[in-house]
């Protein structure tokens, strides 16, 4: 692809996409107000762009776990700083968090595919109980940093970017311009994993900022409420549970949105709209993580009813065409392990 180099005004928020950008990071950290800021990151995040550090007041490591728990690890250390998220989606999230339950200005820079940087999806810390919904005002995507991964670990994030893509095309707050996002996004990082060879990792980068844009518009359905529920109920990896599962969701929407599906099997590279062919194409895509079952991935297969009673608990579920129901999520998870 052309090299991308931009600059993004969306509402209230920055984005700056662009090999070098992070250079720029300092510069419009400043230039945004994010003085004397708390930096939320991780060792290896920090040992890529050690001069985020020299702007904090505060250094603070955000350590494993789900997100709620990682932002009360991390809250009281802000002292009400501005937050600048140096990291993945851990990371990002918690910084949401906290910026949220808060009321502080929150910055992103992204070192995995997660996609957190673009959307208001996240939870809040134990003990706050009213959900608000909060997003980084200023994005500094440098593609070196955001697939900077190894692979097959990037092929598992670039699966939970293509899944980003892949959900906004069905839930009820579908869209022109989210379809648009979402399908160029997918088409770049299909076209970045093809073959063998080293991906093209701008363009995984910029596939994952376009599908994660229409994911903030139009919302998700029942990919992500499974792959989270998995995520928390097993403790199953976020990116490799998404990897697994992905092809098995995608072969479920292609019964109940053909169109959509057809759709994609266009945008990822097949000759024609069929969704048998978006089936096939995106199992090819996620065996480049290395990982298609469940079972390898250290989920029991004793905790699959657990989250499928879980899974059909959560209200996102009904963004889905025709929500299955209890024992069809079931047999999807039967079938994935």
């Amino acid at each position: 692809m052309e090299r991308a180099d931009f600059s993004w005004i969306d509402g209230e928020r920055l984005i700056r996409f662009g090999e070098g950008a992070l250079a720029e990071a300092p510069r419009l950290l400043a230039e945004r107000g994010f003085r004397a800021y708390a930096l939320l990151t991780t060792q290896r995040a920090l040992r890529q762009a050690p001069e985020l550090a020299e702007g904090a007041d505060a250094v603070l490591e955000v350590p494993p776990g789900g997100v709620p728990d990682a932002a009360a690890a991390v809250r009281d250390g802000v002292g009400g700083r501005p937050l600048v998220a140096l990291g993945g989606g851990r990371v990002i999230d918690s910084a949401k968090a906290i910026a949220a339950a808060d009321g502080l200005a929150c910055a992103a820079v992204p070192t995995t595919l997660s996609g957190a940087e673009l959307t208001r999806i996240h939870r809040m810390p134990p003990g706050v109980e009213r959900f608000v919904p909060a997003r980084p005002s200023l994005v500094v995507c440098d593609p070196s940093l955001m697939a900077s991964q190894p692979v097959p670990q990037l092929a598992a994030s670039a699966m939970n970017a293509l899944a980003h893509g892949v959900e906004p095309l069905y839930t009820p707050l579908a869209n022109p311009v989210a379809d648009l996002a979402a399908l160029r996004g997918a088409g770049l990082i299909a076209g970045a994993l093809a073959g063998e060879g080293e991906p093209d990792r701008q363009a995984l980068a910029l596939g994952a900022l376009l599908c994660s844009y229409a994911l903030g518009s139009a919302g998700y359905a029942v990919h992500h409420v499974v792959c989270q529920t998995l995520v928390r109920t097993t403790g199953s990896p976020h990116a490799e549970t998404n990897a697994v599962m992905l092809p098995r969701t995608v072969a479920l929407m292609a019964r109940r949105a053909p169109a959509v599906i057809g759709r994609l099997a266009v945008a990822l590279g097949a000759g024609r709209d069929d969704p048998e062919l978006a089936m096939g194409a995106v199992a090819r895509l996620a065996a480049r993580a290395g990982l298609t079952r469940l079972s390898q991935l250290g989920v029991d297969r004793g905790s699959l009813p657990a989250v499928a009673e879980a899974a059909c608990a959560r209200p996102e579920l009904r963004n889905t065409p025709d929500p299955p129901g209890r024992d069809e999520i079931l047999a999807l998870l039967e079938r994935a392990f």
